[in-house]
């Protein structure tokens, strides 16, 4: 009897254990995601991929990106393939996305039982309220405007002597960057008329495509995974602060030397 009772418990046990595993394992594994990079500059795009355990029909799949400060940057409804897989392309940067710092991921399908997160690092953005990702020019008062991708722009340093300007950039991937350039600010020019620029890559001269204005000039330049540093090179670049700031103290003393001398001769006797 006792033989027959402990059957019965151990495979009432068994049983019970057969029911209950994949209960956890079906809660557990219902969704999962994933991004093609763990971290992002400004103008790449996030590839978003995931898979469901099973198929709810007429649900989708709610993605939200949380900033940093627990902000809600962007959300978007993917439909679910007949494979239970999906995906979503998203742009880094942008006016909600501008801070540096681990962004979330939330993905929810059809109940709150079923949830995933993944997160990826955004390299900080300087896009401007009004539209348009801007950058101040070192020594200067200009901003330009520029788009990036496959990268970040880091600063642009004006050379007097050179007739150029310096873009340093981080490129983690093949990318291009459109610059509009203030003729105020940098201009080539053969007498009245527009002359090329030259723009360099790492030290290397390479092509770009260029659209003019009376007041700019738009430049669209590629460059490769790696590159560290763009020079544009034309006739005329503004002075930097210090070049101005030598030339009004020059000028100043000068201007001293003058008055001094003049009212010296003033107050000499005439005779």
């Amino acid at each position: 009897m006792n033989t027959h009772l402990s059957v019965f418990a151990l495979s009432a046990i068994i049983i019970a254990s057969i029911g209950i595993a994949p209960a956890f394992g079906q809660i557990a594994d219902s969704i999962v995601v994933t991004t093609d990079k763990p971290s992002y500059e400004d103008g790449e795009t996030i590839l978003v991929t995931g898979e469901v355990r099973e198929l709810l029909s007429g649900y989708p799949v709610s993605l939200r990106v949380i900033a940093p400060n627990g902000n809600l940057v962007s959300v978007a409804q993917i439909d679910v393939g007949s494979d239970k897989k999906f995906s979503a392309e998203l742009t880094a940067g942008g006016a909600l996305m501008r801070s540096e710092g681990a962004y979330t991921i939330a993905v929810l399908y059809g109940t709150e039982s079923r949830t995933a997160e993944t997160t990826f690092t955004f390299g900080g953005s300087t896009v401007t309220p009004g539209g348009g990702t801007k950058i101040k020019v070192e020594g200067t008062d200009f901003m330009v405007s520029y788009k990036i991708t496959g990268g970040k722009l880091v600063s642009i340093t004006p050379d007097v002597d050179a007739h150029s300007l310096t873009i340093a950039i981080t490129a983690s991937q093949d990318g291009s960057l459109e610059i509009t350039l203030p003729r105020a600010l940098i201009d080539a020019k053969m007498g009245d008329q527009d002359d090329t620029f030259f723009v360099l890559v790492d030290g290397e001269e390479v092509d770009f495509e260029e659209t003019t204005t009376s007041t700019d000039r738009t430049l669209t330049i590629q460059f490769p995974a790696g590159a560290e540093e763009i020079e544009i090179i034309g006739t005329f670049v503004v002075p930097e602060f210090g070049t101005i700031a030598v030339m009004i103290l020059a000028v100043a003393i000068i201007s001293i030397i003058a008055v001094s001398a003049k009212s010296r001769l003033s107050i000499m006797p005439r005779y």
